[in-house]
């Protein structure tokens, strides 16, 4: 542990949204959870999450996308904080700072991210040093994106989606994407998947070689033919108009699209930042969406970016 002279007295940890690249949903388990294999891919659009020293615990909020995020207990990054206190012994509280980029229910992992980057701060803020495996175990607890986004970049995920393994990906790819100003209740998308499958068998989950060839190859082309959400018609039966953005972003010249994970994010994978910006323009002038980005992955998961020291 850092000694007590040296230690900040804040630090800030920038993470990025996710997208799924691939995601398998198996039958429900007798947790309530659904099996998944899934590809992780973090993409360049961040939170950041500023972790400071004070007499009690507290959260808040700011940018584009902080409203129906909750200031209060139930906050996931506030509760990351204090679970890793509570695990390392620390008593001293602090009171965590989010900047909202990532939209709310947007299937981006906005919440986890937070809670990835409260976890790294803190981590930082008391000098614990912590090993990845050590915060990851924490992670795990808080929710199933959480150990994905500590590390970023892009990873296969299985079990209830907190089982992380690194995959080997070339290159970089391009994305636009249409954001929803109204998120998607998780849960509520994947009740309607089970909804719509109905009686019928459901295998288990495993991982497609398309994808994996796709990803190693660093083809934009071949990546948006594997692009593939067994959650994106329970998305697009909840909200039918994400059906008109996907055939809007084809339309306009998109390699392919996607719901990402449970919605309402629409992720079109192009193939050069002139193709994106394109895209962009095209989507946003015609109506169709209200709030287009750019982004680039894969992109590093949660990280220090500042950290302040005490006088």
């Amino acid at each position: 542990m850092t000694s007590a002279a040296a230690l900040p007295t804040s630090a800030t940890a920038r993470v990025p949204a996710k997208i799924n690249l691939e995601l398998i949903v198996g039958p429900r388990r007798e947790d309530g959870y659904h099996s998944l294999a899934t590809v992780y891919h973090a993409v360049s659009l961040f939170d950041e999450v500023t972790v400071s020293a004070a007499d009690e615990w507290g959260v808040s909020l700011e940018g584009p996308h902080a409203q129906g995020v909750p200031a209060d207990a139930t906050n996931l990054a506030l509760r990351a904080a204090r679970r890793l206190a509570s695990a390392a012994g620390v008593e001293e509280p602090v009171h965590v700072r989010i900047r909202k980029e990532i939209p709310v229910a947007g299937g981006m992992a906005g919440g986890s991210a937070d809670a990835a980057a409260a976890l790294v701060a803190c981590d930082h803020l008391w000098g614990l040093a912590s090993g990845r495996d050590e915060l990851a175990e924490i992670a795990g607890e808080l929710g199933s994106d959480v150990p994905f986004l500590l590390g970023g970049g892009t990873a296969m995920g299985s079990g209830r989606g907190e089982v992380v393994a690194p995959v080997l990906a070339r290159g970089t790819f391009h994305w636009v994407l249409a954001l929803s100003a109204c998120g998607l209740s998780t849960p509520e998308v994947y009740a309607e998947c089970d909804r719509l499958r109905g009686s019928r068998r459901v295998p288990e989950p495993t991982p497609r070689r398309d994808m994996m060839t796709a990803l190693r190859s660093g083809d934009a082309r071949a990546l948006a033919s594997a692009l593939v959400n067994d959650l994106q018609d329970a998305a697009i039966s909840l909200r039918p108009k994400l059906g008109d953005v996907l055939e809007a972003g084809i339309d306009f010249g998109a390699l392919g699209g996607i719901v990402s994970g449970s919605g309402p994010t629409v992720a079109f994978v192009v193939e050069n930042n002139e193709a994106a910006l394109d895209l962009a323009v095209s989507l946003t002038a015609s109506g169709t969406v209200q709030d287009v980005r750019r982004a680039t992955g894969p992109a590093h998961g949660a990280h220090i970016v500042a950290a302040p020291r005490a006088d």
